[in-house]
């Protein structure tokens, strides 16, 4: 089973920046009930269909397949709900994880936020200086939150 580990975090400064390389992605949420997601994800020219459960935890199921591009687009602009997430991902590897940094474009302009994915949820990680206040339980930093109460309405 696919399962996903991971901590969030506000980012305070932009001393990452140099260092990391970016992508921009656009994403979307098909409706669902309760703690599940299904989400559409294009970067560039790949495409995913995820499915997440609730989490326990730090710990919740996750499953990711490749789709076609024009799938995914199709899906994005029919069966998501708007506003979709619009946002740019940097990859940046420090010690034995590696960062994602995610710059919010559109109605979550100004939110920057870094994830990391853990190996176990005990996993100690050590927190670059760029890095402020956690907000891994905070459920309005959620990509599928942020996507119906968007950062700039907050």
């Amino acid at each position: 089973m696919g399962q996903e580990i991971e901590r969030k975090f506000l980012v305070v400064s932009d001393s990452w920046r140099e260092a990391a390389q970016g992508e921009v992605i656009s994403q979307g949420y098909i409706p669902t009930q309760d703690a599940r997601t299904v989400r559409v994800r294009r970067v560039g020219d790949r495409a995913y269909l995820t499915l997440k459960g609730p989490a326990v935890g730090l710990v919740r199921p996750e499953f990711e397949y490749p789709i076609p591009v024009y799938d995914a687009q199709v899906m994005l602009t029919t069966l998501c709900e708007p506003p979709l997430i619009e946002k740019t991902r940097y990859r940046l590897p420090l010690g034995p994880v590696v960062w994602e940094i995610d710059d919010f474009h559109g109605q979550n302009q100004g939110l920057i936020i870094a994830e990391v994915e853990l190996t176990s949820p005990d996993q100690i990680v050590d927190l670059p200086d760029w890095v402020g206040a956690e907000v891994t339980h905070d459920l309005r930093y959620q990509n599928a939150n942020l996507a119906r109460h968007p950062f700039t309405a907050w």
